[in-house]
């Protein structure tokens, strides 16, 4: 079992900057590759980006590749989500969600344990 806890959600102009927190519980983190998500109002949660177990391998919703850097610290059992350059448009609940599976996962279904997320708004 892994729980996990996300944080550093808030409000930010346009244009700035957050960074994204997700601490895992459980010995097991290092072998999970993790996963941010998000839900805006009225809207489908959608992928936004995932790391493999080891940090080594990233891949990014095309909305945010560019701007949103994912890494993890598998010593401090923590994923972060680095959001740059915000736009209102990426305003909504952002989730962490880790899964055990190979490959590159992007569909919810695949995600086994998730956080109960983090509200980031963006102001224009």
């Amino acid at each position: 079992q892994v729980q996990l806890v996300e944080s550093g959600g808030g409000l930010v102009q346009a244009g700035g900057s957050l960074r994204l927190s997700c601490a895992a519980s459980g010995r097991t983190f290092s072998t999970y590759a993790m996963a941010w998500f998000r839900q805006a109002p009225g809207k489908e949660r959608e992928f936004v980006a995932t790391s493999s177990w080891s940090g080594g391998s990233t891949y990014y919703a095309g909305s945010v590749k560019g701007r949103f850097t994912i890494s993890r610290d598998n010593a401090k059992n923590t994923v972060y989500l680095q959001m740059d350059r915000l736009k209102p448009e990426d305003t909504a609940v952002y989730y962490c969600a880790g899964h055990r599976r190979l490959g590159v996962r992007t569909r919810e279904d695949d995600y086994d344990y998730w956080g109960r997320g983090t509200q980031v708004t963006v102001s224009s």
